[in-house]
C-alpha cells in the first residue's frame, strides 16, 4: 500500500481502507450504551442545591487541593480557518484525566441533536444520497464536530438551541459576511494510492493529473486525498502511468470515499479561495493576502502601509458564508542593515548588545518571496560568503543562492546574518534559517513608535477605517471578484456562487444600564459614559486615605506639591477623606534609592506608597512592585513626572489616580443592579512570554453586586492555555466567598479570555472537570455552573443601518446591540456584543460562546449578565469590550508575567492591587 502522509488526513484514509467492512446498524462498544444514557437524562429539570452554613465555617475539611494538577492534555489542533480555527475537519478529541472521587452532577440536556438554525435563508438543501455503499470506506459515518462528539459523555454540554433572546429594541444592521450559494449537489471524495509507493508529491501529482480526460481538470489534490465536483463512473479506479524518471509502470487507484454535503467542504473552499487571490494579483504575506501595487507611504516615519483583506469560507447558523475583512500591514522603508547601521553609530562601544535587543524578537518580511520571519538571533561569525548546503546536497554561498535563485546581488557582504528558528514539527530535526539583513525590512510597529503620537496619529488616518469606507472596500472586492472571468470560472467550476453584497440582518439594542453611586444613581448615556457624572458624586464605599507616602526626586519637588494638593482638593467631593502624606525627597533617581528609602519608611500604619519617577522605565517599575507585591506587600501607585506636569490638566489627572487609588486599597466606586442572587462570576486569562512560564490569573466576585474581587495566580508551562492549576484557585475563591458572605454561591459563571474556537471542547472537559472536584471538597454542594469563552480577537464587524434619504448608510453600532443568530455557529450557543462606544474607526463586537451551562438561565440572561459587568471595570467610567473579571484578570496576569515573575503576597488578594 502506498504511504499516506505524516498521521493526518492522509493516515485516516489509510486506515479506513484497513479496517474490515462494518455491517449496517452496527454501532461500536459501548456506543449505544452512551447514546441511551444520554436520552434518559434528556428533559431532566436540574434542582438547585443551597447548603446553609450559618455564621461559622460549617463546611468539613476534606481534603486540601494539591498544587500539582494533572498534565495538560494536548490541544486540538487549529484549523487553517478565520481566527484560530474555521476548519471543519474533526481532529480526535484527547480523553481529559478522570477526577479522582466522583463528584454528584445534577442531570442536565445533553446528548440533544442540535436544532435546525433560527433564520436560514433561501432552499433547504438536503443531504445527498449515499453512494458509497458497503467496503472499505463505503460504510463509514459523518465525522461530528468536536462539540457534537463530546455530548454524549460531558454533562451539561449544550448546544445551540430554536430559543434566542427577545430583550430590547429590534435594530437592523449588516455584517462583513457574503452569503455563498452552493449549486452542486455535493463533492466527491477519493483515496488515491500507488503501486509501487511514490514519494514525491510532485510525481503522485504528474501521474494521476496524466487522466485528466476520466477526473476531470477541475480538482484539488494534495497527494493522497482527492476532491471533484463530479463522480467519476465507477467506484473504483484503475489507471496505469509511466514514471519518467526510471520509465516504470505504476498502477494508480482511485477508490471513492464518500459523498460530502457542500457546505461541510469549508477547507477545500478555503484552498479554492486562496487561488481567486492569487488570480486577483494578490500577495500572500503569513496567512492574508495584501495588494502592495496600491500601497502608501508614510515618509516623514518611513512607512509603507498594505492594504489588503482576511477571508475565511465557514459554515454558520444561517449557511455557508465568506467572512472578510479589511486588513493593514505596515512595513519599514530602511532594510534591518540600515537599522543595524544605525544603533552602531548610537552605540559605538556595545552595539551588539544594542542590536540584539531592538531585532531579536521582532518579525521581518523578505520582499523576494512574501515571507514573514521572527528574528530569534543574530550570528556574528557567519557572512553571505559564507557556505550552505542545499537540500539536493549542493553546497552553496549565500551570495551565489540570491543571485541564482532571485537575481539579487548583495552590496555588502560582511554583513552578520539573522536566525530564525523554525517550529518543531514532530520529531523532525529543526535546522536554522539564515536571513540577509540588507533584504529583510521589519514589519509592524516598535514599542518606540507605539509610545509616540504623532506616528500613531499618522497611521491611524490610514489603518483606522470607517463603517462606510469598509463597505466601499468590500464592494471593491466583490467587483473584483465577479467582473474578473478567470476568478469566476473557478468558482463555478466547484458551482459557487458569491451574493452580490454583505450580509443583513436584524440585531437587538439593549436598554441602557442604572448606574448606582453611594447617594445617587444615572442612567448612562448613549455612548455609555459616566465620567463626568462619577467624579461629582460620592463612591460607593471610600477608603479614607489618612497615613500614605510620596517619594520623588528633588527635581519633582515643585510637581509633587501641587499633586499633593490637588489630591487633597478633587477627594472630598467624591467622598473620600484625605490627609497630609508623608513626603519623601530623595537626591537622585537611581532604582537603588527609591527602593531603599521606600523599604525604610514601610510600616503598619502605612496605607499606601506612591512613588514619582521622572522617566519611564521598566526595570525600576518592576523593582518598585516586586517591593511592594511581594517583599513588602503594600498598595503602590506609579506616576510618571510628565503626567502630572500640566497644571490645567492636573485636576482630571488626580481625580483619576484618587479613584484608582480607592480602588487599590479595597474601595467600590460605583454598581449597577444585579437581580441574580448567590451568583458568583469568574475571570480566567492567561499570559504568554517566550521562554518563560505562563501565568494564569483567576478573578471572582464576592459580593451580591460583583464589586468586590478576590484574585490569586497559578505558573504553568511555557505556551500552556489551558490552566491546571484551577483546583486551587477556586477552592480558595470559594474559601473566601464564604468567609465574607456566609455561604456559598448557588451559580457560577466563568467567563474564560484568550481561547480559540480549537480548544472550546477541551475548554469544556478539561477545565470543567478541575472545578467540579472543588465542589466536592464541601460537603453536599453542587452549585450551576456556566463557563462562558471571550472571544475578542476576530475579524467580525457589525454596522448600524440606516435609510438615508433612500440611499443606504452604515455607521458603528451603540453599545449595547446584540446578534445571537445567523452569523453564529450551528453547534454552540454564542452571540456577539458590541459594548463599547468608538469615536474613530470601525468597532469591534465581542463573541460569547457558552461551551458548558447546567444553570436554567435564558439567553438574555447570559446577554444582559455579560453587558452589566462590561460596566464593572473600575479603571474607566464607561463600558469596556469584555466583561469585568475577563479585565481584571489579564491586568493581574499582565502584571506577574512582565514585572512580577513570582506570585503576589496574598495579603492583597481582596483588592484591585493590580490597576
Amino acid at each position: 500500500m502506498a504511504g499516506f502522509g505524516r498521521g493526518g488526513r492522509g493516515s485516516a484514509l489509510l486506515n479506513l481502507l484497513q479496517n474490515p467492512p462494518r455491517k449496517p446498524g452496527s454501532s461500536t462498544a459501548n456506543g449505544g450504551q452512551e447514546g441511551g444514557q444520554a436520552g434518559a437524562q434528556l428533559g431532566a429539570t436540574p434542582k438547585p442545591i443551597t447548603t446553609s452554613f450559618g455564621r461559622g465555617f460549617g463546611m468539613v475539611k476534606k481534603e486540601e487541593p494539591k498544587a500539582e494538577a494533572p498534565v495538560a492534555p494536548k490541544s486540538v489542533g487549529f484549523g487553517r480557518g478565520f481566527g484560530r480555527g474555521g476548519d471543519k475537519r474533526t481532529t480526535p478529541t484527547p480523553t481529559p484525566p478522570q477526577p479522582t472521587r466522583k463528584t454528584p452532577s445534577p442531570p442536565t440536556d445533553i446528548g440533544r441533536t442540535p436544532a435546525p438554525p433560527p433564520s436560514v435563508t433561501g432552499p433547504q438543501r438536503t443531504r445527498p444520497p449515499d453512494t458509497t455503499g458497503p467496503g472499505p470506506g463505503g460504510d463509514r459515518e459523518e465525522p461530528r464536530v468536536a462539540g457534537e462528539a463530546l455530548a454524549e459523555g460531558v454533562k451539561g454540554l449544550t448546544f445551540k438551541e430554536q430559543e434566542r433572546g427577545v430583550q430590547g429594541q429590534e435594530v437592523f444592521a449588516s455584517a462583513n459576511y457574503i452569503p455563498i450559494r452552493c449549486k452542486n449537489k455535493a463533492v466527491w471524495q477519493y483515496a488515491v494510492s500507488y503501486e509501487p509507493e511514490c514519494d514525491s508529491k510532485g510525481m503522485r501529482r504528474r501521474l494521476l493529473f496524466e487522466h485528466s480526460d476520466v477526473i476531470g481538470r477541475v480538482r484539488a489534490f494534495d497527494g493522497c486525498v482527492l476532491y471533484l465536483p463530479i463522480q467519476l463512473p465507477q467506484k473504483v479506479m484503475l489507471f496505469t502511468s509511466i514514471r519518467p524518471s526510471d520509465d516504470a509502470e505504476v498502477t494508480v487507484k482511485v477508490q471513492l470515499v464518500k459523498a460530502l454535503e457542500p457546505e461541510s467542504c469549508t477547507h477545500l473552499y478555503n484552498v479554492i479561495f486562496k487561488r481567486i487571490m492569487r488570480i486577483l494579483q494578490m500577495q500572500q504575506v503569513g496567512r492574508h493576502y495584501y495588494q502592495p501595487k496600491l500601497a502608501i507611504t508614510v515618509p516623514q516615519h518611513k512607512l509603507e502601509i498594505w492594504p489588503g483583506y482576511i477571508t475565511a469560507i465557514q459554515e454558520y447558523s444561517g449557511g455557508l458564508m465568506l467572512h472578510c475583512d479589511v486588513s493593514h500591514k505596515v512595513l519599514n522603508y530602511e532594510s534591518i542593515l540600515d537599522t543595524m547601521t544605525r544603533i552602531a553609530e548610537q552605540h559605538k562601544m556595545d552595539y551588539k548588545e544594542a542590536c540584539m535587543r531592538e531585532l531579536v524578537g521582532c518579525v521581518v518580511l523578505t520582499k523576494y518571496n512574501n515571507q514573514t520571519y521572527r528574528v530569534d538571533d543574530i550570528n556574528w561569525d557567519i557572512t553571505p560568503q559564507d557556505t550552505f548546503q542545499l537540500r539536493k546536497g549542493e553546497v552553496i554561498s549565500y551570495e551565489t543562492y540570491y543571485k541564482r535563485s532571485y537575481e539579487i546581488d548583495i552590496q555588502t557582504p560582511q554583513q552578520p546574518l539573522l536566525v530564525n528558528w523554525p517550529k518543531k514539527k514532530g520529531d523532525e530535526e529543526v535546522t536554522p534559517i539564515h536571513l540577509v539583513p540588507e533584504l529583510c525590512s521589519r514589519t509592524g510597529l516598535t514599542d518606540q513608535m507605539r509610545a509616540d503620537f504623532k506616528v500613531m496619529k499618522d497611521l491611524a488616518m490610514h489603518t483606522r477605517v470607517t463603517p462606510n469606507q469598509r463597505h466601499l472596500s468590500f464592494r471593491k472586492f466583490l467587483e473584483n471578484c465577479t467582473k474578473n472571468e478567470e476568478a469566476v470560472q473557478e468558482l463555478s467550476n466547484w458551482g459557487l456562487e458569491l451574493d452580490k453584497g454583505i450580509l443583513h440582518l436584524k440585531a437587538r439594542q439593549l436598554p441602557p444600564e442604572k448606574i448606582n453611586f453611594r447617594d445617587n444613581s444615572i442612567v448612562a448615556s448613549r455612548e455609555a459614559d459616566w465620567g463626568r457624572e462619577l467624579t461629582r458624586n460620592s463612591v460607593i464605599t471610600p477608603v479614607d486615605l489618612m497615613t500614605w507616602l510620596v517619594i520623588f526626586t528633588k527635581r519633582d519637588q515643585p510637581r509633587a506639591g501641587d499633586f499633593v494638593n490637588s489630591m487633597r482638593e478633587v477627594c472630598p467631593k467624591m467622598g473620600i477623606r484625605i490627609g497630609q502624606p508623608i513626603l519623601c525627597t530623595i537626591a537622585d533617581d537611581r532604582t537603588q534609592t527609591y527602593m531603599s528609602k521606600i523599604r525604610d519608611s514601610i510600616n503598619p500604619q502605612l496605607q499606601m506608597v506612591v512613588a514619582i519617577f521622572p522617566t519611564s522605565r521598566d526595570d525600576r517599575y518592576s523593582a518598585f512592585k516586586k517591593l511592594c507585591c511581594i517583599e513588602a506587600p503594600i498598595p503602590s501607585q506609579a506616576i510618571i513626572s510628565r503626567t502630572i506636569s500640566q497644571k490645567q490638566k492636573l485636576r482630571s489627572v488626580c481625580q483619576k489616580i484618587a479613584l484608582q487609588i480607592n480602588c487599590k486599597m479595597g474601595g467600590e466606586l460605583w454598581a449597577l443592579n444585579i437581580p441574580l442572587k448567590g451568583l458568583m462570576v469568574i475571570g480566567i486569562d492567561v499570559y504568554h512570554e517566550r521562554n518563560r512560564q505562563s501565568i494564569g490569573a483567576y478573578v471572582a466576585s464576592m459580593n451580591s453586586t460583583l464589586t468586590r474581587w478576590y484574585s490569586r495566580v497559578c505558573f504553568q508551562q511555557q505556551g500552556q492555555e489551558l490552566i491546571d492549576g484551577l483546583k486551587v484557585c477556586m477552592t480558595a475563591g470559594l474559601r473566601k466567598y464564604h468567609e465574607v458572605n456566609h455561604c456559598l454561591p448557588e451559580k457560577i459563571v466563568i467567563y474564560r479570555d484568550g481561547v480559540g474556537d480549537g480548544q472550546l471542547a477541551m475548554v469544556a472537559t478539561y477545565e470543567k472537570e478541575q472545578l467540579s472536584e472543588c465542589f466536592a471538597y464541601f460537603d453536599d454542594y453542587q452549585p450551576s455552573l456556566a463557563i462562558v469563552v471571550v472571544q475578542k480577537r476576530i475579524n467580525t464587524r457589525l454596522f448600524h443601518v440606516l435609510n438615508d434619504r433612500g440611499r443606504e448608510n452604515l455607521e458603528n453600532p451603540m453599545p449595547g446591540m446584540v446578534v445571537d443568530h445567523t452569523i453564529t455557529r450551528r453547534n454552540w450557543h454564542d452571540f456577539f456584543l458590541v459594548s463599547q462606544h468608538v469615536r474613530q474607526g470601525t468597532v469591534s463586537p465581542t463573541h460569547y460562546v457558552i461551551v458548558y451551562n447546567n444553570t436554567n438561565f435564558k439567553p438574555d440572561h447570559h446577554q444582559r449578565l455579560a453587558y452589566k459587568l462590561t460596566h464593572l471595570y473600575y479603571n474607566w467610567p464607561g463600558t469596556v469590550r469584555v466583561p469585568a473579571p475577563c479585565q481584571y484578570a489579564h491586568k493581574l496576569a499582565y502584571l506577574v508575567g512582565q514585572n512580577l515573575h513570582k506570585e503576589p503576597d496574598h495579603k492583597l488578594s481582596d483588592r484591585l492591587f493590580f490597576l
